[in-house]
């Protein structure tokens, strides 16, 4: 079975690409959108590599709260995070 995949960024000492489902690259890009704007280059790889892990799990858990929240959710995300 094939999946679509988007890029995604990872530690530097990493020398293989690295990859994540199209799904929950596009689940998390409807909260970018949704926070800063449209820009598809963040998931195609085109703009730094795509996500991060940490945008990753911003976006995601953000997207569990109602959508007028998450932008204050992203923020509260991101408090904190050291990855």
């Amino acid at each position: 079975m094939s999946v679509e995949v988007h890029p995604v960024q990872v530690s530097r000492r990493r020398q293989e690409e690295a990859a994540c489902p199209k799904v929950v690259t596009m689940a998390a890009y409807e909260v970018y959108v949704h926070c800063y704007g449209q820009q598809e280059a963040m998931v195609t790889g085109h703009c730094r590599g795509g996500f991060s892990a940490g945008e990753l799990i911003a976006f995601l858990y953000a997207r569990s709260f109602p959508k007028a929240e998450w932008k204050s959710r992203v923020d509260e995300a991101f408090l904190g995070m050291v990855l």
